[in-house]
C-alpha cells in the first residue's frame, strides 16, 4: 500500500479523509523531522538554563505563575493529561478520532511545538497501526484548543483510558502491547503540545465538509429529478440568467441542472403548457444550492488552512531562539465556518423538503396524491414527507450559531471561548440529517417519474433513476418506508452513485 508523506503543509481535507477511510499509512518528511529536532534542542537548552517558559516549567491556565521544578517535569505532564481528561457523552466516531491524530501529527511536525522526535515517531506508529482511542465527544469550549477531548486522546498514548484495536475495545496498555508499543513517557512541553490545539473541531468539520461535497451534487441530482417529475421548465437555468448575477455557485448549479436535464422527453412534452413560471423551490435551485456551494468552498479554504497550521502554545521559534505565548489555539475561525456551513446545509434541507412536499401534493404536482395509485387504502409517501419536515425542523435548532456564545473558564484567564467544537459537532449532525432529507426527495422523485412513463427524463436524471431502481423498486402499495429511505440513502451516499451519473453528464461542479 502506498504511503503519504506529511510535511506540515500538504494535507488537504479530501486527502485527509481518504487516508483515514482507506487505511493509508503515513510517514514524515526528513525536513520536517529536522525542524522538530531543532525546536526541541532549544527547549532542552532553556530547561538546562532554568529559564521560565509557560507550559515547560510552569503550571497551566490560572496556574501560569507557579514555577515547577525540573525533577517534577514528567509528573507535571502526566497530571496535565489525566486532570484534563474530563469529557462526557457518546464516543467519537472512529474516522473522526483518526483524523484528530493525523491533524495532531501534521501540526507538530511543523517544528514550532518543541516536542521530541521520539513523540512524532510514536504518533506515526500509533496512527499506522490503526489504534483508535475512545474519546467522549463533549467537554470542549473550543479555546485553549479542544482540551478535554485531546487529553483523552493523549491519555491513551501514555496508557490511560481505552482503545479500540482490531475491532475490540480494551485498556490502552493492553492495546499498546498488542500493537507492539509501550506507553509513551512525556517530557517537558509534550503534554501541553498534545492537548493545546483545534484538532477535534477540525476533524468534525473535515468530515462534514468531505461529505457535503457529495451531498451537494446529490442534491442537484435530486432536484433535477423533481424538476422532471413536476413537469417544470428548465428556462430558469439558462446560462444568460446566471451571467448577469455571476455568483460562482449559482452558475455551477445551473450548469449541473442543464447537464442532468439534457435530452429530456418530459421537458419537450410540456413546452407549450400554460404555466408561466415555477415555484421558488424549483425556479431558484441555482440561487439556493449555489449559495450553499459558495459557503462550502469558503469553509474548505478555512479548513485547509487550519489543518496545516500550528495551533498550540507557547510557540517555539527555533531560528530566532525565541518563544512566544500566543492564541493560535483559539477556535474562532473554525467556529464561524462551521456555523456558516450549518446554516447553509440547513437551507439545502429546507428547499429539498419543499420540493418533496410538492411531489406528494397532487394539487401542485398533477401526480397521484401522495404518489400512490390507490389513495385512501394506501397512504403512499405521506409520512415520508413528515419525516423530512421533522429533520428540517431539527436542523433549525442545530443551526443556531454556537459561536455567538462564550462562557469564561479557568478563573477568567480564558475569558472568551469559541465553542467551535460544539459548532463542528452540530454541523456533522446536520449533514447526516440532510442526507436523509435528500434521500427522501430522490425516493419520492423516482416514484413520481414512473407515473410519467413512457416519457423519458434527461440523460443524467434517467441514469440516477436506473441506479435507484436497482435497489428500490416502484412502490405499488404501502410498505415500510423507513427501509426504503435507508436503501436510497445507502445507494446515494454509500456507493459511487454520483460518479456513475457523472459518466453520463460529465463532471458536475461543486
Amino acid at each position: 500500500m502506498n504511503t503519504f508523506k506529511l510535511n506540515g503543509n500538504n494535507l488537504g481535507y479530501y486527502r485527509a479523509v481518504e487516508i483515514v477511510r482507506n487505511g493509508i499509512p503515513v510517514t514524515v518528511s526528513s525536513e520536517s523531522m529536522w525542524k522538530v529536532r531543532k525546536s526541541r534542542e532549544l527547549v532542552e537548552k532553556w530547561i538546562k538554563k532554568g529559564e521560565i517558559v509557560y507550559g515547560i516549567n510552569t503550571g497551566f491556565g490560572e496556574f501560569k505563575d507557579v514555577v515547577i521544578s525540573q525533577n517534577q517535569t514528567k509528573e507535571l505532564q502526566r497530571n496535565l493529561i489525566v486532570s484534563h481528561s474530563a469529557g462526557v457523552g457518546s464516543i467519537i466516531h472512529d474516522d473522526i478520532v483518526r483524523l484528530m491524530i493525523l491533524f495532531r501529527i501534521n501540526s507538530l511536525i511543523k517544528g514550532y511545538s518543541g516536542v521530541r522526535p521520539e513523540l512524532i515517531d510514536f504518533l506515526v506508529k500509533f496512527f499506522n497501526k490503526k489504534l483508535i482511542p475512545q474519546i467522549p465527544e463533549q467537554g470542549s469550549v473550543g479555546c485553549s484548543g479542544d482540551l478535554a477531548p485531546l487529553a483523552h486522546l493523549a491519555g491513551t498514548f501514555i496508557g490511560e483510558g481505552n482503545i479500540k484495536f482490531g475491532g475490540k475495545i480494551m485498556k490502552s496498555r493492553d492495546a499498546l502491547k498488542r500493537a507492539g508499543l509501550k506507553p509513551f513517557v512525556l517530557s517537558s512541553k509534550e503534554g501541553l503540545a498534545l492537548i493545546n490545539g483545534t484538532q477535534m473541531m477540525s476533524a468534525y468539520l473535515c468530515m462534514a465538509v468531505y461529505d457535503s461535497v457529495k451531498l451537494l451534487k446529490a442534491s442537484d441530482i435530486g432536484s433535477a429529478i423533481t424538476v422532471e417529475a413536476t413537469k417544470s421548465t428548465d428556462r430558469a437555468y439558462e446560462d444568460k440568467i446566471q451571467k448577469i448575477r455571476p455568483h460562482k455557485g449559482q452558475s455551477d448549479t445551473a450548469y449541473n441542472l442543464r447537464k442532468l436535464l439534457s435530452g429530456s422527453e418530459i421537458m419537450k412534452s410540456h413546452e407549450t403548457c400554460s404555466k408561466v413560471q415555477d415555484a421558488y423551490s424549483i425556479r431558484c435551485i441555482p440561487q439556493v444550492h449555489g449559495a450553499v456551494k459558495d459557503t462550502l468552498n469558503y469553509c474548505i479554504n478555512v479548513l485547509n488552512t487550519e489543518i496545516n497550521s500550528v495551533t498550540d502554545n507557547p510557540l517555539i521559534f527555533a531560528d530566532e531562539g525565541e518563544h512566544r505565548e500566543g492564541g493560535n489555539f483559539h477556535g474562532e475561525p473554525l467556529a464561524l465556518a462551521a456555523d456558516f456551513l450549518k446554516i447553509a446545509l440547513s437551507e439545502l434541507g429546507n428547499i429539498s423538503e419543499r420540493r418533496t412536499a410538492r411531489l406528494v401534493d397532487g394539487s401542485l404536482s398533477g401526480l397521484p396524491r401522495f404518489l400512490t395509485k390507490n389513495g385512501g387504502l394506501n397512504s403512499g409517501f405521506m409520512i415520508a414527507q413528515y419525516t423530512a419536515a421533522s429533520l428540517v425542523s431539527e436542523n433549525k435548532a442545530l443551526a443556531h450559531p454556537a459561536s455567538v456564545d462564550s462562557i469564561p473558564t479557568s478563573a477568567n484567564q480564558e475569558d472568551h471561548n469559541s465553542m467551535g467544537s460544539i459548532a463542528a459537532r452540530m454541523c456533522y449532525e446536520i449533514v447526516k440529517n440532510v442526507k436523509n432529507i435528500v434521500a427522501i426527495e430522490i425516493l419520492s422523485g423516482c416514484q413520481a417519474l414512473d407515473f410519467l412513463k413512457p416519457l423519458k427524463p434527461g440523460r443524467g436524471v434517467q441514469k440516477a433513476h436506473e441506479i435507484i431502481r436497482k435497489n428500490v423498486k416502484f412502490v405499488p402499495a404501502d410498505t415500510n418506508m423507513s427501509v426504503l429511505i435507508d436503501k436510497v440513502k445507502e445507494s446515494v451516499f454509500g456507493t459511487d452513485f454520483v460518479s456513475r451519473v457523472e459518466k453520463v453528464t460529465g463532471k458536475l461542479k461543486h
